[in-house]
């Protein structure tokens, strides 16, 4: 195929109007082109540093040659650093800049980088292993056939490059046409290959064999979405970042096949969609994802955009951008933009999320910037990818973090990883400071633990979360089941509950990480707050002779970067059942309320005893003119019939709120019997 007759087929690609894109982006995003053209004049001399929006593994160090490129060339300890170069992102980045400036240096450079790849970086040579795995492969041909749209008109693709080009195009499609087991149905590598392999199908000219290429790229990506994505719409391997690049993939087929007349399996119009939304609630107030797993502080937009472009919805453009931005311009092009446009936004209908197959719960305010956001975690550990993080919990207040999960860091196997992954990196709970998975490499476990009792119950005034796992069933001195309960009280106050139910001693730990534009004081024995940029969050704990301490911990926003926050450590011991009663109370800097919280005695009305905390505690919280009455009970306590009483609240049942303010103190809310 000759270079004219693949930029004169009757096919529909990502960009339809260059001229009319890049008029678009120099009337509104010349800040973010002038980002995109730093990076290409770095390529075209030779200069390589990975930041962009979805390098999924990013570097602070540029790494620069000299005389000629070593495609193998690994700074330091980290393969990462060889595959991240060898998929070629910053090919796009050359076009972008050539159709923006119509320097024809980005094009030569293009070529000569281009060339020089397929020169030296063969299939058959096996030293060149750590460029050819199939991750690699389908990600670049993506790439490549992308960022070669945006050359069309350069001198510098000839006939002659153009041909080398397509023959390495054609041997990246057969080399992914070849492998496909078992360990690619269920990882994310099988979706970012076959995605590749389905983008080539459609771009080089229609013959039998890129039919089959279609084809079998279609089938392994119906089988991989249908095994890899649960029924809420969350992929398996539980790091959202790794979720949203496979919601990309999927994305461009969708576009791919849209605009030209492919049918796309049904299962992979179906649960696409239920992973747009997956990435909807990944998303904090300020849109970027949770940290979770394997995941970076990413502003996921351009992928909610997408979808809600392609599905035509209204909720996921609320959670997108108003109109398109740098990336999706590219993407999807004008005509595109001009659709979009036209979509009206719709707020979501629910602020409490269960996603019940992953295990992941949502608790909102409401839906403005400024909401209060509130994650809770009791899923699977979602393979290499996920951390022990079962239990963890993340806030967001006022336009800011302030539980935060501590990132990822590296994939090296060293110290750092397992710092990264361990419970205690996490806002979650520990016994006796054993860890509940236990990890032997950078991917690998030798023990899990398995979630269980996961429920949500939805209301008006309060929504109630709990799970627990059963990964110290085994510890040495007698198991634990742990379980955490959590009454959100609308709309700034949490009650967690850690449960911790036992027959023996054991020591119990805490773990609250908290964003690094604050400071954490400690109050009194139990009593901290975090004063930051726009909260001042109060924390309140009840256990007896609860021990709290702060110290200094690692936070990693993104891969190959950290800095230091505060963590606050509680610790309690006890023989027997334990809890820990914790209440935090989040407030903007300009409406301070401070949150009084007491411990109080639970009768029973037909015994006239008072209950051992074993079985039911009940507190009172206090912050303004509110006050609540919470009763939490541990075990079964009405026998033969019974009903409680605390501070003259009457009522039955598990979890029970009394809304003092409102003169509530008979039967009030109960949200578990």
């Amino acid at each position: 195929m000759s270079k004219s007759i693949f930029f004169s087929q009757n096919k529909k690609f990502f960009m339809d109007d260059i001229e009319g894109i890049c008029e678009y982006v120099s009337k509104n995003y010349m800040n973010e082109f002038k980002d995109i053209l730093a990076v290409a004049d770095d390529v075209v001399n030779k200069k390589f540093l990975f930041n962009l929006r979805w390098d999924m593994e990013r570097t602070v160090v540029p790494e620069v040659f000299n005389d000629e490129i070593n495609w193998l060339h690994m700074p330091e300890d980290d393969p990462e650093w060889i595959y991240q170069f060898n998929r070629h992102r910053f090919w796009i980045c050359l076009g972008q800049a050539y159709v923006m400036t119509k320097d024809e240096k980005y094009a030569k450079a293009f070529v000569e980088q281009m060339t020089h790849w397929i020169k030296n970086v063969k299939l058959e040579d096996e030293r060149n292993a750590l460029a050819w795995r199939t991750i690699e492969a389908g990600l670049r041909l993506e790439y490549w056939l992308k960022a070669i749209m945006y050359f069309k008109d350069s001198s510098h693709l000839t006939e002659e490059v153009f041909e080398i080009f397509e023959a390495s195009v054609k041997e990246h499609a057969e080399f992914l046409m070849g492998i496909y087991d078992t360990f690619r149905l269920v990882s994310n590598w099988g979706v970012l290959q076959n995605h590749g392999l389905f983008i080539a199908g459609v771009m080089l000219s229609e013959s039998e064999r890129t039919a089959e290429y279609r084809k079998e790229a279609l089938k392994r990506l119906a089988e991989e979405i249908e095994i890899q994505v649960y029924a809420d719409g969350v992929h398996w391997e539980q790091s959202p970042m790794y979720h949203n690049e496979v919601a990309h993939c999927y994305l461009d087929v969708k576009i791919l096949c849209d605009r030209n007349n492919i049918e796309l399996p049904e299962v992979i119009e179906r649960k696409l969609y239920s992973m747009a939304y997956g990435t909807f609630y990944h998303k904090k107030p300020d849109h970027h994802e949770i940290m979770m797993g394997d995941s970076d502080d990413i502003d996921v937009r351009d992928i909610i955009t997408k979808a809600a472009y392609s599905y035509k919805d209204g909720v996921l453009k609320f959670g997108g951008y108003d109109e398109f931005d740098f990336d999706c311009i590219w993407d999807l092009g004008i005509e595109a933009a001009k659709e979009y446009i036209k979509i009206d936004k719709c707020l979501p209908k629910e602020t409490a999320i269960e996603l019940k197959e992953s295990g992941n719960y949502y608790l909102h305010s409401d839906w403005s910037k400024d909401e209060n956001f509130f994650h809770f975690y009791c899923g699977t550990l979602g393979a290499g990818h996920g951390h022990s993080d079962k239990l963890h919990i993340d806030l967001f207040a006022n336009g800011e973090d302030i539980l935060v999960d501590s990132g990822r860091y590296t994939y090296v196997d060293k110290p750092d990883r397992y710092e990264f992954k361990d419970p205690s990196a996490h806002n979650t709970t520990t016994v006796d400071e054993e860890d509940f998975i236990v990890c032997v490499d950078p991917w690998g476990c030798s023990k899990l633990a398995r979630s269980i009792n996961q429920k949500m119950v939805k209301s008006d005034e309060y929504d109630y979360v709990e799970g627990g796992h059963l990964g110290y069933y085994d510890i040495k001195g007698g198991g634990v089941f742990v379980n955490r309960r959590i009454i959100y009280i609308k709309p700034d106050i949490y009650v967690i509950v850690d449960e911790f139910y036992a027959g023996s001693k054991h020591k119990y730990n805490q773990y609250f990480h908290f964003n690094n534009t604050g400071k954490l004081s400690k109050e009194s024995n139990n009593e901290v707050n975090h004063v930051s940029e726009k909260n001042y969050t109060d924390l309140c704990f009840l256990a007896n002779n609860i021990d709290l301490n702060i110290k200094e911990t690692r936070y990693s926003k993104h891969y190959n970067e950290y800095e230091i926050k505060e963590t606050l450590v509680t610790e309690v011991s006890a023989d027997g059942f334990a809890s820990i009663i914790t209440v935090i109370s989040t407030n903007s800097k300009e409406n301070y309320e401070k949150v009084k919280v007491q411990k109080l005695k639970v009768k029973s009305n037909f015994k006239g005893i008072i209950f051992e905390d074993k079985l039911i505690e009940a507190i009172n919280i206090e912050k303004g003119h509110k006050k609540y009455t919470v009763v939490v009970a541990h075990q079964d306590y009405a026998s033969p019939t019974d009903s409680f009483n605390a501070d003259g609240c009457i009522g039955f049942g598990q979890v029970v709120v009394f809304n003092r303010h409102k003169n509530e103190e008979r039967i009030g809310k109960v949200l578990v019997y």
